[in-house]
This record gives structure tokens, sequence and C-alpha cells, in this order.
């Protein structure tokens, strides 16, 4: 079993990378691997068929990630394709609640659904919880807010979903890999995988609960969707996959043969292991910017120009969300580098 110091020491960059939460830093094996594909790609040795051993195999340790049987699990690319699913289960008439301030690959199918009578419920994302009634149809929420890292109670909007009858859906892009938590107690999950999990762009995930394989529309479907996909190639009749690879998407070869290794190690590793060092990254440097400590793994604060100067100039990575510099502490961060950029920060102009 690998311990974290040696996931730690397939890392090293010259700069202080705390921007996971954009863009996830590859592993040694994705590195690798990478370079042997393209290297096989060129010299005419590349076959298609040979690329999904690492769309299964990425698929099984996804599983494993979030825990759910692999028969749960289909592929996908953006976030959005995985959330048009959902919303294309809406019916004219139908009510879903959204937090306003969602990440808008969240947002913006069900805003377009309600072209065609899907009524949206936006609320200030503290009061979501809240609003879960049995009226509803649906819930859809970040399990992490990409903005700021606020940290959604996931086991409280289980218990409030199945109360009240609705459906949930849940964006993990932020959390999934970090965060543990049970992807069973939710309809439908999605998550990016190039950031926290550390994979190529073009990879992605969706969890679909066994009741909705026959009842969601498989809106993208195309013939990787198919139980056999080199026999659903051509011509009718529709022959969709009995589980969730219904919803799977034709894959991105290159990216999937670097997610592989990528998402092993991070099975590997756990969500646990993974979680625990990340929030005491993030609250070591919450503490030495005299912050409160939070739950997350990610640190949204204001900083001055001449902060943000400082810190560029000290080769610090991290992202500017909604007016505020962000932070994001991965597996991979180090004590000796959260001292540094609390020092930097706080240094006299």
């Amino acid at each position: 079993m690998v311990t974290l110091a040696e996931a730690q020491a397939d890392f090293s960059t010259e700069e202080i990378y705390l921007d996971s939460a954009s863009i996830g830093l590859p592993c040694r094996a994705t590195i690798t691997a990478l370079h042997e594909a393209v290297g096989h790609w060129a010299g005419g040795q590349a076959r298609a068929p040979d690329y999904d051993q690492y769309v299964e195999r990425s698929r099984a340790a996804y599983a494993r990630i979030v825990g759910v049987p692999v028969e749960w699990v289909a592929i996908t690319t953006p976030v959005s394709v995985a959330t048009g699913h959902a919303a294309a289960l809406l019916q004219p008439g139908d009510r879903v609640v959204v937090a306003r301030e969602e990440f808008t690959s969240v947002l913006f199918p069900f805003l377009e659904a309600a072209n065609r009578g899907v009524e949206v419920d936006l609320v200030d994302l503290d009061d979501l919880v809240d609003a879960i009634r049995r009226d509803l149809a649906m819930v859809a929420v970040s399990a992490v807010q990409s903005a700021d890292g606020r940290v959604t109670d996931l086991d409280v909007l289980a218990d409030r979903c199945r109360d009240a009858g609705v459906l949930s859906f849940v964006d993990a892009t932020q959390a999934g890999g970090w965060l543990p938590f049970d992807a069973t107690r939710f309809d439908i999950t999605a998550q990016g995988a190039y950031k926290w999990l550390i994979s190529p762009r073009g990879t992605g995930f969706m969890t679909v609960a066994p009741d909705l394989w026959e009842r969601m529309p498989a809106v993208a479907a195309g013939w990787y969707a198919g139980e056999d996909p080199w026999t659903s190639v051509y011509g009718p009749p529709l022959r969709l996959a009995p589980s969730a690879r219904r919803f799977d998407v034709s894959p991105a070869w290159l990216a999937w043969v670097g997610a592989a290794p990528a998402l092993e190690l991070m099975a590997e590793l756990g969500p646990d292991t993974v979680g625990k060092h990340n929030v005491a990254m993030t609250n070591r440097l919450r503490e030495g910017l005299g912050l409160q400590p939070s739950n997350s793994a990610i640190v949204s604060i204001d900083l001055d120009d001449a902060a943000v100067s400082r810190l560029q100039a000290a080769g610090v990575v991290f992202a500017s969300r909604a007016g505020r510099s962000r932070f994001a502490c991965h597996f991979y961060t180090t004590t000796d580098q959260i001292d540094e950029v609390c020092s930097t920060i706080r240094a006299a102009p």
C-alpha cells in the first residue's frame, strides 16, 4: 500500500503549487503513461480498442474513491454533461432548487430547462437544505463550492432528500478524492477528474443510482453507450448498456491513458488520508493568517495588490475567484510551503 510520503515523492515543481482547485498536478506514472502512449501513436502502433482498458481501470478506481459499485459509474467529460442528464429527468412544472452562487456547469443546464417549463428556485447556499420540501422534484448542489471552498453537509442533504422524496444531484468536482462521502446516498453525482483527482482534462465521471438507469434519458448516447461498444457502432436498434454505462460518452483516449494510474493512486491513498492532510494544510495556512479553522481544502481570502504581487514573485501558484484569492492545498502540499506562503503574505511592503 502506498503511503502519503511515497506519493508526495512523485511531485516536484519549481513553484509552490496551491491551485489544485483549478488544475491538479500529474503523478509520475501519468507522465510516463502519456509519453509511452504518444510514442505508440506516433509510431502507428495505436489501436482504438486498446484504450478501453484505461477507461475501465479508471472507472473501477473511481468507484472505489466514491464508494459505489462499478456498475453505477459512467464516464463523462465536462460536469455540464452530467447536469444535462439530470435536468433531462425534469418535466414541465417540476421544481428544482439550486444555489444562486453555484458554478454555472451546475446552474446553467437547469436554467436552460426553465425554457421548457421547469421551475427553478434560486436560493442562497446557506438556505438550500432548508428549502428542500416535498413539492420539489430535485435539488442540485456542489459538495464543495468552487469560489470559496464552503463544504455542504452531505449527510444532512441526503437525509432531507430521502425524507422529502426529492432527487439529489451533487457535483463533487471540488470534493471527490479528499472529502470522504458515500455517493450511494445520492441519485446522481458528477466530477471532473482534472482537479483533485490529478487526471488529464477530458476525463470525468457520473454516478447514477440503479432506479434511474431506465428512467433518465441518455441524452448524449453514442456508440460507447452500448453494452459492447464495438458492436454498436452502426445502425439500429437502440441497444444501450443495462448499467450506468448507458450514459458513457466517447472517451478522449489519451486523457484516459493518463487518468488510469492517477485514479489508482488516489484510490490507494483514499479520501480519508488525503482529506486529513489537505485540511491540516489549509488550517495551517488559516492559522498563519489569523483565521479560524475550517473543514475545507480551499481557502478564499481578501489580499491587497501588494501581497498578491509578492506571492507571484515568490513563485506561488494560486487563483483569483469571485474577487478573492483562492488557495487549494492537496496531498503534495508541504508544511514548509505553507509557512513560506504565510511569511510572504505577512511581509512588510
